[in-house]
């Protein structure tokens, strides 16, 4: 998925292998120790198969005859040697997975020890099939609220509050953390930090319905200046602008079923049930990442969001062309 022109990064990443914060890059090291040390045992049984199979004990009747039957021989004499081999095997196989076991612990331990001082704080709640973030008061700064995105500074720590509205979903961002479920009803929280600039793209990790696979989130770690600057808008109302077409639009959206659903600080809409579409077109994607953020798709997502993303709770709203397209003007004005 390329994000929009303009970004300052051009292409999300979801990779555990490709850690850009020490909560990651303590997961990715457990996952090379485990790959290392599986790679080994899995070539070890097959070259044991190997020699097995070499020393097949059948006899040959003769050429082009078929093999005669096993020599049994061994079961009326102890075999020392195998004994041995195996009984080792066993005792090594027990101090591989011990060993595995403590590197876990380990890293469990790793992950558990991140400074939280001066954190950002963010309450995350997931929702069939989408994210709501909103981001505390803080360093000055009122609260807000956003939907599907997250933007975070580069080098401090991130503390994100989780629960779920219907059924369990779980926070994956692989490049920043390991997975954390998110159950009704009980709050967990997770804290992360990401170490470099970039945008990463988180899922939904715990299977919660029809559109599971389309329950996506975009974090972008942002340079402190750039952070700041995102946040100072953030907070600030919808602009509203003179141009009667655009004004039209948002009396139409005021005047629909969208307000009832929608919060747009600044106007008479103060719907919860959906996403706060206040800054709406700040944003990369839609739908929670089924969509680029376009004003074409946009307008195909308020026509029939069931066609896009089947199961969504956003009904199609019945508005003639002129009205449809007059609300997406007056959408495509909130950066």
């Amino acid at each position: 998925m390329l994000l929009r022109t303009g970004s300052l990064y051009a292409q999300p990443q979801q990779s555990v292998l490709r850690p850009a914060g020490v909560q990651a890059a303590n997961i990715a090291k457990l996952w090379d120790i485990s790959l290392i040390v599986c790679g080994i045992v899995f070539a070890l049984v097959l070259l044991a198969t190997l020699v097995a199979l070499l020393r097949n004990s059948r006899q040959a009747s003769g050429a082009g005859q078929a093999a005669g039957p096993p020599d049994l021989s061994s079961l009326a004499r102890p075999e020392h040697r195998t004994r041995a081999l195996v009984i080792g095997a066993s005792v090594l196989s027990v101090f591989v997975l011990v060993g595995l076991i403590v590197a876990d612990v380990l890293t469990d331990r790793a992950l558990s020890k991140l400074p939280v001082d001066d954190p950002v704080r963010i309450d995350m709640i997931g929702a069939q099939w989408w994210w709501q973030a909103a981001y505390r008061a803080q360093d000055g700064q009122g609260g807000f609220v956003t939907a599907n995105e997250l933007h975070v500074p580069v080098g401090r720590p991130i503390v994100v509050s989780l629960q779920a509205t219907d059924v369990i979903h779980s926070f994956w961002v692989p490049n920043l953390h390991g997975k954390k479920d998110m159950l009704p009803g009980i709050d967990t929280t997770i804290e992360f930090r990401a170490d470099q600039p970039g945008t990463y793209r988180g899922q939904c990790a715990e299977y919660c319905g029809a559109e599971h696979a389309l329950m996506a989130m975009l974090v972008i770690a942002d340079p402190p200046e750039h952070y700041a600057a995102w946040v100072a808008r953030q907070t600030q109302s919808a602009v509203q602008t003179g141009d009667a077409i655009t004004l039209h639009g948002r009396d139409v959206f005021e005047r629909a079923s969208c307000a009832n659903c929608h919060t747009i600080r600044g106007t008479s809409a103060i719907g919860t049930t959906g996403p706060d579409l206040t800054h709406l077109m700040s944003r990369e994607t839609m739908a929670a990442g089924v969509l680029a953020n376009t004003p074409q798709n946009l307008a195909a997502w308020i026509r029939n969001p069931q066609a896009l993303k089947p199961g969504a709770t956003m009904p199609a709203v019945p508005l003639s062309d002129d009205d449809r397209a007059a609300v997406v003007r007056w959408l495509s004005t909130l950066q």
